[in-house]
């Protein structure tokens, strides 16, 4: 699943131990979605979108057409 944490992340002025003490999470867990190599749960998707004054969608696209859902 594509995300824009790492660019929010960084506008924010944040490392990646900053926003994982901020929702709770291990810096690697942050890490590991920047990456795309995790999808978060999600209380953690709603705990980053609420950290970021956003909604989930515009944290995360799940990269699939509505077709293929």
């Amino acid at each position: 699943m594509k995300n824009s944490v790492r660019e929010r992340r960084d506008d924010a002025g944040l490392s990646q131990a900053d926003l994982a003490a901020a929702v709770g999470v291990t810096r690697q867990t942050i890490n590991a979605i920047e990456r795309d190599r995790y999808d978060p749960s999600i209380e953690l998707a709603f705990k980053l979108a609420r950290h970021f004054d956003c909604r989930i969608e515009d944290l995360f696209d799940p990269d699939f057409d509505v077709e293929d859902a």
